[in-house]
């Protein structure tokens, strides 16, 4: 757990100029405050006063990983939380179950326990909740998930279909005429999302847009032993993968297939998570700037509650290129 020390080292200001800026005391400058809060939320420190209004939200989070900086949801909360505790946001993470959803309705449960809104991280299709978000009237932000004509409810994520675009653009004029596609189950909202963007990506880019040109299943060995030789005798000498542990899995499976990357085979993933950077080779992905994604949601979640509707926030998608992706091999079996 982070100290005030910790704080005044970082910001190279002194502990009484810290806890002042914590307990909102007026001798402090705005300026001052709020980076004394961002850094505070940073550094995972938590005891942090809040002035004023006292106004309560929360992020729920399920089947994602959160509670360390390598993990997924660690930057999308610290980004939501950079810009929520500065605005006198007391921001509450809960992990979420489907149990518990099953027995609880959401509106009476948000009210009964003071929250104005909330943002929603990890959420399936068929999570309990999804169905009362089509009807609910708290302010409700679903990361990568979409709910149609409720104002109460928006969608935040990236443009999948630029980033989709990018990654398909990029192989092309590598040389790559064949592309095929492996992903998880389609379960959810964002598989299903970037699944029709591969397709979308192909047709625009007037290339082999057959539905057999993707596989997918619910366990990431199944889709790899079920569909990755299949798209490789389809003649695939590129791959993009609907997430980067997938896009891992297949450089290691063509490790040991003795499938060169990316001299016989290109492989792209998709988040740009920590890992990337040191798979074998360096992992060629579609980056979303979590932190920027958590400020958005937060952007999202307070101009709800001060009552402007936003359907979708989208943010600008990154093609982040690595030693995973080459040119295409000269002859294609």
């Amino acid at each position: 757990m982070a100290t005030m020390d910790d704080i005044a080292k970082r910001l190279g200001i002194s502990k009484s100029t810290v806890s002042k800026a914590l307990s909102g005391a007026a001798d402090v400058s705005e300026t001052m405050r709020k980076s004394v809060l961002e850094t505070a939320v940073e550094l995972g420190y938590s005891r942090i006063s809040r002035p004023g209004t006292g106004r309560r939200v929360c992020i729920f989070v399920e089947n994602m990983e959160y509670e360390q900086p390598e993990n997924f949801g660690w930057d999308i909360i610290t980004g939501f939380r950079k810009l929520a505790e500065p605005a006198d946001y007391q921001v509450d993470v809960v992990p979420l179950t489907a149990e518990f959803q099953k027995t609880t309705r959401y509106d009476p449960y948000m009210l009964r326990q003071g929250w104005l809104g909330a943002l929603f991280l990890g959420m399936s299709l068929l999570e309990p909740w999804m169905e009362d978000f089509r009807t609910c009237t708290t302010p409700t932000v679903l990361y990568d998930n979409h709910i149609k004509s409720n104002p109460a409810v928006t969608h935040v994520g990236i443009d999948n279909d630029e980033g989709m675009d990018m990654a398909v653009s990029r192989l092309k004029e590598l040389g790559h005429r064949k592309i095929g596609y492996l992903s998880s189950a389609l379960g959810s909202y964002i598989y299903q999302a970037r699944y029709a963007s591969f397709f979308h990506a192909l047709r625009q880019n007037r290339l082999d847009a057959r539905k057999e040109l993707a596989g997918y299943a619910f366990r990431l060995s199944e889709c790899l032993a079920q569909h990755f030789p299949r798209l490789l005798k389809l003649g695939c000498t590129a791959i993009i993968c609907s997430h980067d542990l997938l896009a891992h899995m297949l450089l290691i499976h063509c490790q040991e297939s003795h499938i060169r990357v990316p001299e016989d085979l290109s492989v792209v993933g998709f988040d740009d998570i920590p890992l990337c950077r040191y798979t074998a080779p360096p992992l060629t992905t579609i980056r979303q700037d979590r932190d920027e994604l958590g400020k958005s949601a937060f952007y999202a979640l307070s101009s709800q509650i001060e009552g402007t509707p936003i359907s979708t926030l989208l943010l600008h998608a990154e093609l982040i290129l690595r030693g995973s992706v080459g040119p295409a091999p000269e002859a294609v079996s």
